[in-house]
């Protein structure tokens, strides 16, 4: 192959990768290359840490730093289904994940709370990954939008991560 043939699929692949993290008008956006950043930082944090990982009690509190500077109204919500998650399925383990709470089990997180400001979306989700025994047939929910939290709904979402994290 001959040096121009190589250049041009070179530049072709560079604007492919730099429409991939957000360069591009379809790319990702602001809000989105910000979670990602936080992933990586949260990975290259882990990876430092390899002979000393951070404790069950760093991770929740890095947690519940994170609630708190969530807005009011995202706030209350993710302070209620925190303290939900934690009652309904104790050996969920809070961590941050994606700078998101995020509630693991055996290093994988099964569940996690995005709040709305996070994305700039109308409502806040409560999400559950692959590893939630969600399963119900050929197809089930994985993410919930909430608007309020009620009783009733609080109930829901303790049964449900109660069988998630089973």
């Amino acid at each position: 192959m001959n040096d121009t043939n190589k250049s041009a699929k070179s530049t072709a692949a560079d604007t492919k990768s730099a429409a991939a993290f957000g360069t591009a008008s379809d790319g990702f956006t602001a809000e989105e290359r910000a979670a990602i950043k936080e992933r990586a930082k949260e990975l290259k944090s882990n990876a430092r840490r390899r002979g000393s990982a951070k404790s069950a009690e760093e991770e929740a509190s890095e947690v519940q730093a994170r609630i708190a500077e969530m807005a009011d109204e995202d706030r209350a919500m993710a302070e209620r289904i925190h303290a939900v998650i934690l009652a309904s399925a104790p050996e969920l383990s809070p961590k941050l994940w994606y700078g998101m709470p995020g509630y693991a089990k055996n290093g994988k997180v099964v569940c996690f709370f995005q709040d709305a400001k996070k994305f700039k979306t109308r409502y806040s989700t409560l999400g559950f990954n692959d590893s939630a025994r969600l399963d119900d047939g050929t197809m089930w929910p994985t993410s919930y939008a909430l608007t309020t939290l009620t009783a009733s709904d609080e109930e829901r979402i303790g049964a449900l991560v109660k069988k998630a994290a089973g």
